[in-house]
């Protein structure tokens, strides 16, 4: 009998020996990652628009601020300004380019280019209020008003005993506020005058009946004997 009670504890401390523990079971989300908090940035960076020049430029003003404000003028397009009229007769001027800007009552300032011109690729004629008086020993019809532009030259005043380039009339008007392009010249149309300037010699020309302002490298120099006025670019 006591026998049999010795086997029965036996056997239970042999079933306990391989009996296991489960441990916990990990959490099927895992740790919890660490949240970041998306804090607000400072104010929205604001590219700065660059503000159209308000007026035209004065006189003495960087040539780089009178190519602004002949930039922000309103584009026209140059194939309207290949042809020339006079007595109610058009010509196709070719590659040539015609304009014709008002400037105040009963005054207008009237440009042509001229691809065969050795020394002046634009020439404009303006009604000025008080133009030059003629030169000495200059015989010929004096106009005063007569102005060629190379670029690096600006002559005012000249004799001429015929129209020249003008021959065949003025070109179609270049309304105000408007800019036009062609070759290495800019011209816009302005109440206060017509603005040109010449890209390859950063210069640039205000044409007005009240007088003519030159910008950049143009500067005064003694003139020829057929001329009022010489400026030029040369140092």
């Amino acid at each position: 009998m006591r026998l049999t009670g010795l086997i029965a504890v036996l056997l239970l401390i042999a079933g306990c020996s391989r009996a296991t523990v489960e441990e916990p079971e990990p959490s099927p989300t895992g740790p919890s990652a660490p949240t970041t908090s998306s804090a607000p940035t400072s104010a929205a960076t604001t590219t700065p628009s660059s503000s159209k020049p308000s007026a035209p430029p004065a006189a003495g003003a960087p040539i780089a601020d009178v190519i602004t404000w002949i930039e922000a003028g309103r584009p026209a397009d140059p194939t309207g300004y290949h042809k020339a009229t006079r007595d109610g007769e058009t010509t196709d001027l070719i590659d040539d380019i015609a304009f014709t800007v008002p400037a105040g009552p009963r005054r207008v300032t009237t440009c042509m280019t001229d691809a065969e011109s050795t020394d002046s690729a634009l020439a404009c004629v303006v009604d000025l209020v008080n133009p030059p008086p003629q030169p000495q020993d200059i015989y010929g019809q004096w106009k005063g008003g007569w102005i060629d532009y190379g670029g690096n030259t600006l002559r005012v005043g000249s004799a001429h005993g015929d129209p020249g380039r003008f021959l065949h009339g003025a070109g179609a008007e270049l309304p105000d506020g408007s800019s036009l392009s062609f070759g290495d010249y800019r011209c816009r149309a302005d109440r206060v005058g017509l603005f040109c300037v010449n890209y390859a010699h950063r210069s640039a020309v205000l044409f007005s009946p009240e007088g003519i302002g030159t910008f950049g490298c143009l500067q005064p120099v003694p003139p020829p004997a057929d001329a009022a006025k010489l400026f030029s670019c040369a140092s």
